[in-house]
């Protein structure tokens, strides 16, 4: 199995659709075949565009700390599972998804954010 994570810095970012880049794990079980960071530094905010290098990765679930609606849509059309919950580091993030313990659907907020994409109420993708 292989999963996508936004990260920046070695952490999960927490908005998704401002990543620019992405750490693909290669899972067997519990184990960690592969790793690497994909750039995405022209992606951000182009919801299909980040499902395509989702999808051009082989990758069949995406961790996220926070999702717009709009992102999230794309993703799902996509038959990417998304799954909820990441924050901190990439590799404890990777262990908490092997043993079970990240397993939510993320909710994405649906208010319109504008061009300068502050968040506010109930978003969780600042």
């Amino acid at each position: 199995m292989k999963i996508a994570i936004p990260s920046e810095y070695g952490h999960v970012n927490q908005h998704f659709g401002m990543s620019k880049e992405f750490t693909i794990v290669e899972l067997d079980g519990d184990k960690i075949v592969s790793q690497k960071i994909v750039s995405a530094d022209n992606l951000q905010h182009n919801h299909s565009g980040l499902a395509g290098l989702m999808k051009d990765e082989a990758v069949n679930a995406v961790i996220v700390g926070g999702i717009g609606a709009h992102a999230l849509s794309a993703l799902e059309e996509s038959g990417l599972n998304v799954v909820s919950g990441g924050s901190g580091k990439i590799s404890d993030v990777v262990a908490r998804f092997a043993r079970g313990e990240l397993t939510g659907r993320p909710q994405g907020c649906n208010h319109h954010h504008g061009d300068d994409h502050h968040h506010e109420g109930g978003c969780h993708h600042n």
